[in-house]
Formats: C-alpha cells, structure tokens, sequence
C-alpha cells in the first residue's frame, strides 16, 4: 500500500513538475526579460523597409530594426478590440514620428497573429497603418510569444547585438498615448 501511495505521489509531481515546464514556455515575455528570438516576414514595400532601416526581402529579426526600441502590437483583423484600439495606435504613431527626438529612436510593428499577408493587408489599408505589418498565418509566433490574447503590446529595448531587453508587456489598449509613450522613453533610457 506505501508503495502504491509513493507512486503515486511520484507520478502527480512529474505531472505537476512537466505542466508547470509547459506553463512557464507559454508565459508572454516578461518585463526585465528578453524577447524570444522571432524572425518576421519583412515588409513587401519600399517605405515600410525604409521605415525599419532594412533592405528588402526574407525574414528580420526585431534587432535587426534600426531604432533604439521597438514596440510590437500582436493583433488579429478579425479581433473587434484590435479594430477599436487601430485609430489609437495611428496616432501613437503619428506622435512618434512627429517627434524629432523619437522619430529615428522608436517603431512600431504589428504581427497578425492568425493573419495571412493577404489579411494583413486588408487590415493595413483599411485602418490606414502607416507601420509595418507581418503575418503570423500559423501561429508560430503566436506560440513563442505565450499565446497572449489581443490586442497585445510588448516594447522591447535594442542592445546592439544582444537580445532585445522587455520594458513593457501588456495585455489590452494602450490608452493615454502620452503617457504610455512618456513611461516607455523613461523604461528605455531615450532623451
């Protein structure tokens, strides 16, 4: 009887152990942490490479951005709070780039988390998204970035050639652009 009952507490903690393993892989990036190293589909148009400071063609990885931070909207087209929340993240944009001191030191991109290129597209000319986006048809970045819901925001900050550096990760709208922007220049160190 001992042994049945050692057994089978054996059994439950590598089961808890094994879930606990699989929790932890599927947790979004944490702030103080690094990215999971994706590669993203670069952008098939001329101003959104030049936007990222990339030549064209192939897959990039967000340290290859030419900026200081890259902030990531994970979004679907057909997710309604996505649809919402495109108006307020253009002009988050807008802000950014109408900003001398910022313009060069921050981008945007978005990954369109179920999204073929086709549907991406349909979302970028329909809220007019003057940033890049990029599909993620097969959830593959979905899956590594820990299966957030949408839409979903991470800012990550380049150190040259090291992983990117998680100075924000959130779930939901960004609200007050200011001071989501003000809150992301002083977690990065820009001035």
């Amino acid at each position: 009887m001992k042994k049945r009952i050692s057994g089978l507490i054996v059994i439950t903690l590598v089961l808890f152990m094994a879930n606990t393993i699989c929790a932890a892989e599927n947790s979004p990036p944490k702030v103080g942490g690094v990215l999971p190293e994706i590669e993203l589909l670069k952008p098939n148009n001329s101003a959104d490479l030049k936007y990222l400071g990339l030549p064209g063609g192939g897959f990039l990885k967000v340290n290859q951005i030419k900026a200081k931070v890259v902030i990531i909207e994970i979004f679907s087209m057909y997710c309604p709070y996505c649809q919402a929340e495109a108006p307020n993240v253009n002009r988050l944009y807008a802000l950014i780039e109408g900003n001398h001191a910022l313009k060069d030191k921050i981008k945007i991109i978005g990954i369109g988390i179920g999204n073929s290129q086709f549907e991406t597209d349909i979302f970028k000319k329909k809220y007019t998204i003057a940033f890049p986006l990029t599909p993620d048809a097969d959830y593959k970045l979905h899956k590594i970035m820990g299966e957030v819901r949408t839409p979903y925001f991470i800012a990550v900050k380049l150190n040259g050639g090291k992983s990117p550096e998680v100075i924000y990760s959130r779930l939901g709208a960004l609200e007050n652009n200011d001071l989501f922007l003000a809150q992301i220049v002083k977690s990065a160190g820009l001035k």
